[in-house]
């Protein structure tokens, strides 16, 4: 697991390469994607799961 100085040197690197205005930016896209993700593998799961169940049954 990184530890606080590597998460600082990361955070002023995108700092620097993509500047202050688009930071929220791409904060907000990430949590967006991260979002679509675990929906979709939650989604994925519940499919399984109830597959599963049917077969059974």
């Amino acid at each position: 697991m990184p530890g606080p100085m590597s998460l600082i040197i990361i955070a002023l690197v995108a700092l620097l390469i993509f500047g202050p205005s688009k930071l929220p930016q791409l904060g907000r896209a990430a949590g967006n994607t991260l979002r679509e993700f675990k929906n979709a593998t939650k989604g994925l799961a519940d499919d399984d799961d109830n597959k599963s169940s049917k077969e059974k049954a």
